[in-house]
């Protein structure tokens, strides 16, 4: 059976939004692809835009709606960036969009013939105008504040602990704004500039010097930003001024209202605020999926972590072990005290019982401790080896797609059922598999794949191989892949592998590597199936048995010279006893 996997690119563990996230390749493509289709538009209503065409009451109110809850929606999640990131740069650039936003309210209402036939709030001919024309130098506006106070930030020194964004304070300034402004084209609309002659006819002249204005707004504005950019927000801010370029060079075509041109202006207004809306929502849950993965792997960091203190106690366990169960093997000699001149026995025994009893403890100490940094107390159980993989591939699913890691499977469906502890099996394969991720991610030249294959060896035990095609590993390492505090990687600590071999070990298994064809490496895992201990155990304790039923007859009989006999069997039922198989039970 064969698997494919595809995903995206895992984000830097210090990028964690839209601010400071800088923009790859792919989404400078799209960006640039959605600047061309903005002046592609402006190209098709060019041509048209003189064509006169039926009022339509309802067509601003509904525009105004739309665009209102568009513009209130970019501004909360910059506002929520805002939150995360400590930036007043931000807090401008948001309360920009409130205040936009709220400036759509009296645009709709004081529009001649959309609620009333000169529009409400006592506005004049010129009143939706001079709002229309201030909210779109409110975006420019922004832009630059936000340039400048981004600038400030980012010389703020170190140590200086940044406050909590002023939130309110920024929604209270776009209200004041709003209402300004609002009070300023209604109220005092006498006092401003003409704007049109009547409800369809602007004058001209006097509204393209109001749009070179703007113009210049515009582009100080696009200058700033561009020299500042560094992240993905500032690229669709760019995106959003090249849409607002777009307006303003159709609206210096327009010399009326209700004309093809006209609505145009509104639907190519609408379609790039939406546009950019639904990108930066895009790529927020984007970048909060891609923080999500960042986070489960610092978990599984974590988790490896404690791995690590379970490998230092192994490795513990088994390099002193190993010389403690010697001092009883090698407490023989004490068998001097009976070839001496003057031989004791009583003492002989007393000498040797207390070196294999001092020896078994402290193994046993030692072991204990490596079960104190154990998360579970490790129960067997009875499973199939080709449902761990399938459950361990689905936890590591995100980690292949974000790695962009094709995963072939290719599972023997007769294989029998292991028993073993299924969590330290479970770690087994993370390892295996996390290290097969980390060593493709420097691949570039060819796909990324990573093979699980699993078979059924010398008719009885289970064998699973993880292959992959990356760096691999070099032949003067290989021989150590697996010794205590050896790593090929500069943040590793050397003890993932040596664990792993650990546990396979303990259940009775074997863990090896080799190298991969052409590339790569690979990792084999070999298990006894379920059954196959029980019966080493079983005959182990037969043995075992035997053994203490000779020496309770021994100790029984009077015979001169049976103590050193009853002496080296009580050691080989203690070196019995350190030799059988851990229970599954």
């Amino acid at each position: 059976m064969g698997i494919s996997r595809r995903g995206w690119e895992i984000v830097a563990r210090d990028r964690l939004g839209l601010f400071d996230t800088p923009p790859d390749r792919k989404d400078i493509r799209l960006g640039l692809a959605i600047v061309a289709l903005l002046f592609g538009m402006l190209l098709i209503i060019l041509p048209l835009r003189d064509v006169r065409l039926p009022e339509v009451p309802a067509f601003i109110p509904v525009i105004d709606a739309i665009m209102f809850v568009g513009e209130l929606i970019t501004a909360t999640l910059l506002y929520a960036q805002a939150s995360v990131f400590r930036s007043k740069a931000l807090i401008v650039l948001a309360t920009g969009f409130v205040a936009a936003a709220l400036l759509l309210i009296p645009h709709a209402l004081t529009f001649p013939g959309a609620f009333a036939p000169d529009g409400l709030l006592d506005s004049g001919v010129n009143s939706t105008a001079w709002i229309a024309s201030l909210r779109r130098g409110a975006f420019p506006l922004s832009i630059i504040l936000y340039v400048l106070f981004q600038q400030a930030d980012a010389v703020r020194r170190v140590g200086i602990e940044r406050g909590p964004p002023n939130i309110l304070g920024g929604l209270l300034v776009a209200f004041v704004l709003a209402g300004a402004v609002t009070l300023l084209a209604t109220k005092g609309h006498e006092f401003l500039p003409p704007y049109f002659i009547d409800r369809s006819h602007l004058i001209y002249s006097h509204a393209l010097g109001y749009q070179f204005i703007l113009l210049l707004l515009f582009v100080s504005a696009t200058a700033m930003l561009f020299r500042a950019r560094r992240s993905v927000l500032d690229m669709w801010l760019l995106v959003a001024l090249a849409g607002w370029l777009t307006e303003t060079l159709l609206v210096l075509t327009l010399d009326s209202r209700f004309t093809a041109g006209w609505y145009g202006l509104f639907i190519l207004t609408l379609f790039s605020h939406l546009v950019v809306m639904l990108a930066l929502i895009i790529e927020s849950n984007r970048l909060y999926a891609r923080l999500a993965i960042s986070t489960a792997a610092r978990k599984r960091e974590r988790d490896e972590r404690l791995m690590s203190m379970d490998a230092v106690t192994a490795a513990i366990a088994h390099e002193v072990g190993q010389p403690l169960t010697a001092v009883g093997l090698n407490a023989s000699a004490a068998l001097n005290w009976l070839t001496g001149a003057k031989p004791d026995v009583n003492k002989a025994i007393a000498a040797l019982q207390a070196v294999s009893d001092g020896g078994q403890r402290t193994f046993a100490i030692i072991r204990s401790i490596r079960a104190t940094f154990a998360k579970e107390p490790g129960r067997a159980s009875e499973f199939g080896l080709n449902d761990l993989v399938l459950d361990t591939v689905s936890l590591l699913e995100r980690e292949l797609a974000a790695s962009k890691v094709v995963l072939d499977l290719a599972l023997d469906e007769a294989l029998p059922p292991i028993r073993a502890d299924r969590v330290q099996m479970q770690r087994v394969l993370v390892n295996l598999l996390t290290n097969a991720i980390e060593s493709l991610r420097a691949i570039s030249d060819r796909p990324r794949r990573v093979a699980i294959r699993s078979t059924l060896v010398g008719g009885k035990d289970v064998l699973l191989q993880v292959s992959d095609n990356g760096a691999g590993i070099a032949s003067e390492d290989m021989e150590h892949i697996f010794d205590v505090f050896f790593t090929t990687k500069a943040t590793g600590t050397g003890l993932g592998l040596a664990l792993c071999r650990t546990m396979v070990e303990e259940h009775g298994g074997r863990l090896w590597a080799s190298q991969g064809n052409p590339h790569g490496a690979s990792f084999n895992l070999q298990l006894p199936p379920s059954g196959s201990l029980e019966i080493e155990r079983e005959a182990t304790h037969v043995l075992l048995s035997n053994l203490e039923s000779s020496l309770s007859f021994l100790r029984q009989t009077e015979t001169e010279g049976l103590s050193e006999v009853v002496t080296e069997l009580e050691h080989v039922i203690d070196q019995v006893r350190v030799s059988l198989p851990p229970s599954t039970h």
